[in-house]
């Protein structure tokens, strides 16, 4: 949870931490457990996790210490092995992420609000 918490603050920047902070029983209880959920650990240590709902990539993050290293691809090179078509969800202030997702064949399917913070997110899809 730690992993997820503080690279949601890191990565949206543009959202209140106290609103992350309110997501964390749900993360906890809710979705992390109704996810087909994936860890990437090195030397004993949790470094990054993805969790799939269906087709949908729900959750990808990597600690904030280890981006950079090639987790972020690893971990996109996993969820391909898993799924022929896959969807996410990303902030389009999330320029970073967004072009990371584009760099992996992510393609921008439909733009609209979301309805828990108000900002802009974008749909995309890799088939």
């Amino acid at each position: 949870m730690s992993i997820w918490l503080e690279s949601s603050v890191k990565a949206h920047d543009f959202v209140e931490r106290a609103f992350w902070e309110s997501r964390l029983d749900d993360m906890r209880s809710i979705y992390i457990p109704n996810s087909e959920t994936y860890v990437y650990e090195s030397d004993n240590e949790v470094k990054g996790f993805f969790s799939l709902h269906d087709d949908t990539l729900a959750a990808i993050f990597v600690a904030p210490g280890c981006q950079g290293e090639g987790i972020g691809q690893k971990l996109i090179a996993k969820v391909k092995s898993l799924r022929q078509h896959i969807t996410l969800n990303v902030y389009k202030e999330n320029q970073r992420t967004v072009a990371f997702y584009k760099h992996c064949g992510f393609r921008e399917v439909l733009e609209r609000k979301d309805p828990h913070t108000g900002h802009l997110e974008l749909v995309m899809e890799f088939n």
